[in-house]
């Protein structure tokens, strides 16, 4: 595991590495309500498809400790109430509304039973969610290295590591499990912005784990692949179509077009609870939208003239025919996606 966690229970509190203060400093909140934590989500102290998942699940343990409600039909109204407002945090990572659709269908399942025990069954979800998340990573990490050479020169978007997820990681997971098992492997990093989710969290995570890596501009990725050569492109999810599109950080359809280009492989990896096999492309999935000062500002620091407008999606989405295949926990899923991904998911995903 790594030295750090981007979660973990603690007590009555789920404690938090608020990731807006990376990398100049490593600082935990603690929160104790769900209303703290749908902020967090909103305002990214943590991000992450799996990992926004797994604390909206520890949020509806939060409701249910802090109701005081006696009557079993109260306590689920305040829970339900409590998943609304999660719910609402974030719209693109489908793990945010299946981790609260898995904790509520325990609810509902156990809606007979004592506020004592029901508490204790929503805490125990949310609990399996985390320890679930973990054990697939290594899974993605082991099922891809098939697919990585030795040695490897590896570019990335954005940051799939530990801290977006419970811990280990999705697509820097398979560079991690690649450097643990002895291969060479080199990362370039694209910057990622607006956030800087590359060049502030994943080389932090590299670093903290001594991988070799550089960090690059994103329009540098065509570039590096004509001047250096890269192996493979590898990038995570935040929701994976039925077809096969997958919604990221917005530039990765950029960098998978760069792949494409250079006969680079562009692989996606990440849990199949992130698949949402009720999407048929990714024209349906809905893209997020945030502040304008994402863009217009560099810190505190106004970079943008005043009055010219700014479009700031925080999410693409990447068109199947671009990927080369979809790593998973369950296994690899390869083109035509609308056929592996549903044998995949029918296997027990």
């Amino acid at each position: 595991m790594a030295i750090f966690r981007s979660l973990e229970w603690s007590g009555n509190a789920l404690r938090l590495l608020d990731q807006r203060r990376l990398p100049s400093e490593t600082r935990y909140v603690e929160l104790y309500d769900p209303e703290s934590v749908a902020e967090a989500i909103r305002s990214m102290v943590i991000r992450g498809a799996p990992a926004i998942g797994a604390a909206a699940a520890y949020g509806l343990a939060l409701a249910a400790l802090n109701s005081p409600a006696v009557q079993t039909s109260d306590l689920i109204r305040d829970v339900e109430k409590a998943a609304d407002l999660l719910r609402n945090s974030r719209p693109t990572a489908v793990n945010l509304f299946w981790a609260i659709q898995r904790v509520m269908n325990k609810v509902y399942a156990n809606h007979e039973t004592t506020c004592d025990k029901l508490r204790d069954l929503i805490l125990q979800e949310a609990h399996k969610i985390a320890e679930e998340d973990i054990r697939a990573n290594r899974q993605i990490g082991q099922n891809a290295q098939p697919l990585v050479p030795n040695p490897a020169r590896i570019l990335h978007h954005c940051n799939t590591g530990s801290l977006a997820t419970v811990d280990y990681g999705t697509a820097l997971g398979i560079v991690r499990c690649a450097f643990e098992s002895g291969k060479q492997v080199h990362v370039y990093l694209d910057e990622t912005r607006p956030r800087l989710q590359g060049a502030r969290l994943s080389a932090w995570e590299l670093n903290q784990l001594g991988i070799p890596h550089t960090v690059i501009v994103d329009g540098a990725s065509g570039f590096v692949m004509r001047k250096i050569g890269i192996d493979l492109c590898v990038v995570g999810a935040d929701r994976i179509a039925a077809n096969g599109d997958a919604a990221n950080k917005i530039g990765t359809y950029n960098l998978a077009l760069a792949a494409k280009a250079h006969g680079v492989p562009f692989y996606v990896a990440a849990p199949t609870s992130t698949i949402d096999m009720n999407i048929r492309s990714g024209d349906e999935i809905p893209i997020e939208e945030r502040s304008a000062e994402e863009i217009t500002h560099v810190g505190k620091e106004r970079i943008v003239p005043e009055g010219s407008p700014v479009l700031n999606f925080a999410f693409d989405v990447t068109p199947a025919h671009l990927i080369t295949a979809i790593i998973t926990e369950a296994g690899i899923a390869y083109p035509p996606f609308e056929e592996s991904l549903a044998r995949l998911m029918d296997s027990g995903g």
